[in-house]
């Protein structure tokens, strides 16, 4: 597929695994997981932020009456970016050390979704949970075993879904909080490398990034799946995706450093501008 888009990095941060984005207010925040910390950028001003957790944290949303909501090694937690001081929530799996919270995102209705991923690969293992506005944790789907990319349709009536070794999006019918009708979206066996983080576009096409596999690829779940186009991207772990900007038309991706290959800008944040489509507004959780 023809790369006619431009793929440049953005800002100066380098994360030793970058992934989580989310556009919200004008700003976009991620996690760095392996560096414990969450990061913001606000392309206007140029302005990078970094935050502490002093565990590794695998996503991060916005809260609607202010603050940072994150889940990690230690469950959920609220962060408040004024002086960086965290506050417990709720941990759903303190006796399995080697589990920890991984992507997640939030629903139109305000409940924030997020997944655990067995650290050891032990299939099966880990869930997709929910946190509700009055702090109630409850699990939203099992068995998975690397829970990652997640995203609601325009009218909130489908959520997409992705386990990473299944290697393919799952679709849901979403009521009230609940994930009905079980059913694949798309495949992504064609590409060679584990589906991760995942955004979603106005027209309902869904966008993937590819761990390992340098690329962030778009699916048509209306045309049975079919993938659209490819984009490229000059290291190897491009690992999540959030559509922001004033209009929500540029795509940015974050990347983390490979265990073994040293690329340039492995770890950065990028920017893909010129793709012709907009994003969807980010949610906050209502809690």
């Amino acid at each position: 597929m023809l790369q006619d888009v431009e793929v440049f990095p953005i800002g100066h941060a380098r994360s030793r695994w970058g992934e989580g984005p989310i556009w919200w207010q004008g700003v976009l925040y991620y996690v760095d997981i392996e560096g414990c910390c969450v990061r913001s950028f606000d392309p206007a001003s140029g302005v990078e932020k970094s935050w502490d957790t002093g565990q590794r944290v695998g996503t991060v949303v916005p809260r609607d009456s202010g603050g940072l909501v994150i889940a990690g090694a230690h469950g959920f937690a609220f962060l408040d970016p004024a002086d960086g001081s965290i506050t417990p929530v709720n941990d759903p799996e303190p006796d399995m050390p080697d589990n920890r919270f991984n992507d997640g995102k939030c629903s139109p209705d305000g409940r924030f979704f997020a997944g655990t991923i067995s650290l050891v690969k032990k299939n099966g293992t880990a869930r997709l949970y929910r946190l509700d506005p009055d702090l109630s944790v409850h699990e939203a789907f099992s068995p998975v075993t690397n829970s990652n990319g997640i995203a609601w349709s325009a009218d909130g009536r489908t959520v997409y879904y992705i386990d990473s070794p299944r290697r393919e999006i799952l679709a849901f019918d979403y009521v009230d909080g609940y994930l009905r009708n079980l059913r694949s979206a798309a495949s992504t066996a064609a590409i060679d490398a584990s589906p991760d983080g995942m955004a979603i576009d106005s027209d309902g096409r869904l966008w993937v990034a590819f761990c390992h596999g340098a690329c962030v690829a778009c699916y048509d779940p209306d045309d049975g799946g079919r993938e659209l186009r490819r984009i490229t991207f000059p290291c190897l772990e491009t690992t999540a995706c959030a559509f922001g900007g004033p209009d929500l038309t540029d795509l940015y991706v974050t990347t983390g450093v490979h265990k073994t290959v040293r690329e340039e800008h492995a770890g950065r944040l990028f920017i893909v501008r010129g793709l012709g489509v907009k994003g969807l507004p980010s949610n906050a959780f209502r809690g």
